[in-house]
């Protein structure tokens, strides 16, 4: 079950609650501590240095417990109650610069404007240009809104404890569920043994113009590390993505693809329809399909500016993955105010464009017109890379081209947003340079 995302009310209700059940405070703090050191482990090298500051508040206390399960670790604990000795000790440790802070200075307690003092510390910290592991929340940062107070730790990772917090998903609307590794347990279903391609769907893709083959090639690739039991895609630069494309099947671009396209169980348009080259009879077709057909469809990239609002056929499946500019477009607004409030503009995305909308980003949002919007746990800044979204549509098209996925549509959509996260955040933990290649090579492991 997602989490729930949760206020600075909400949360100090719940402690309160486990106080009085009987829950004692020093198994709840060795737990924290326990949880805070793992990521800690993750983040450094053996034999690594970890500088850990604590505040006087129960992060402080969690940061601290944090020092007991480093092995093969050295720490240095400065105690951050007094910022103004708290920075000369800093100063100093970076002499020999650890591997990574740990900032435990503030918690979700904090509403009030930091002073100057503590404002210098966290400049201090931020411009180390060392990874930090922020404890429940970075300290600085409103835990109900997520604005900064005025300045906060800029972490490189955050180990929130008990829920997430609505500022760490900067916004506070509620009615949010946090997706975990533990939701998508048992997915994808297993393949029954006597099951053949058919079993599986026929996922047909719209996508490539002239200078833009890669992202229907892409987008290809990703639909096969969902297994369909098919692959078609129709592209005005067929050429270029036939001599790509092994498995896939590349048809050229005719404005007649209505009896082939009747044989998918789900569409896929828009990864790389840019430029002037793309013929009008595809952006109609596109139109059309939306408007009329009853098979499942996934609209992307440059064909989101092509849809009509609210004229979808009653019970058709619909999603939509713009990013915040595209989403901006679609809405008539800037970038800036869907990033303000993503919730509300996944919302007005979905009532408008009568979807399920996938609004891309940090914390990418998941959900409908009604009911809980999901927000994903995993990827990184990585991913902002050309051919990342490609790969997503094209992953998530061939999983709701599978029947057994079609009656439950944001499960498929979860799932797809999840595992793209993950397999970014594995290669972000080598700290190497990736690629597509890579990103599709882990997207296809269980």
């Amino acid at each position: 079950m997602p989490l729930p995302v949760i206020s600075v009310a909400q949360m100090r209700d719940w402690e309160q609650r486990t106080w009085a059940a009987g829950i004692a405070g020093e198994s709840v703090i060795a737990n924290a501590g326990q949880a805070v050191a793992r990521a800690a482990l993750k983040m450094t090298p053996e034999g690594g240095a970890v500088l850990l500051l604590a505040g006087k508040g129960n992060n402080g206390v969690d940061t601290r417990v944090a020092a007991d399960y480093l092995p093969g670790r050295s720490t240095e604990i400065i105690d951050a109650a007094d910022p103004v000795t708290a920075l000369r000790q800093f100063r100093r440790a970076l002499d020999t610069p650890p591997n990574l802070i740990i900032d435990g200075i503030f918690g979700i307690g904090i509403n009030r404007e930091l002073d100057e003092d503590h404002r210098e510390l966290i400049a201090a910290i931020n411009t180390a240009a060392i990874p930090i592991l922020a404890v429940d929340t970075p300290s600085g940062l409103n835990a109900d809104t997520g604005a900064p107070m005025p300045d906060a730790i800029r972490a490189s990772r955050t180990i929130t404890l008990g829920l997430p917090k609505t500022g760490l998903i900067a916004s506070t609307a509620a009615d949010q569920l946090y997706l975990t590794a533990p939701d998508m347990h048992g997915l994808p279903p297993p393949r029954p043994p006597s099951a053949y391609k058919s079993t599986f769907g026929h996922l047909g893709i719209i996508a490539g113009s002239t200078g833009y083959h890669g992202a229907a090639c892409l987008c290809a690739r990703g639909a096969l590390r969902a297994r369909p039991g098919l692959v078609s895609v129709f592209t005005p630069a067929h050429a270029a993505v036939a001599a790509h494309l092994q498995q896939p099947m590349v048809h050229p671009w005719n404005p007649d693809v209505s009896a082939p396209l009747s044989q998918c169980t789900a569409i896929a348009a828009g990864p790389g329809l840019a430029g002037r080259d793309v013929p009008e009879s595809l952006r109609n077709v596109v139109r059309q399909l939306w408007r009329e057909s009853e098979t499942p469809m996934i609209v992307d990239a440059s064909a989101l500016d092509w849809l009509p609002r609210q004229s979808t056929p009653e019970n058709a499946i619909r999603l939509i993955t713009p990013h915040p500019g595209e989403a901006a477009r679609m809405l008539d607004s800037t970038s800036n105010e869907i990033q303000s409030d993503r919730l509300s503009a996944s919302r007005k995305l979905a009532e408008a464009f009568g979807a399920t909308v996938i609004l891309k980003g940090r914390h990418t949002m998941i959900g409908q017109a009604e009911g809980p919007m999901l927000v994903n746990s995993t990827g990184n800044a990585g991913l902002g890379q050309g051919g990342s979204g490609d790969v997503l549509t094209g992953f998530l098209g061939g999983l709701i081209a599978q029947p057994h996925f079609q009656d439950r549509i944001i499960q498929a959509a979860a799932f797809a947003v999840w595992k793209h996260g993950q397999a970014a955040d594995q290669l972000e933990s080598t700290g190497h340079f990736w690629g597509m290649d890579l990103l599709l090579e882990l997207l296809g492991r269980n």
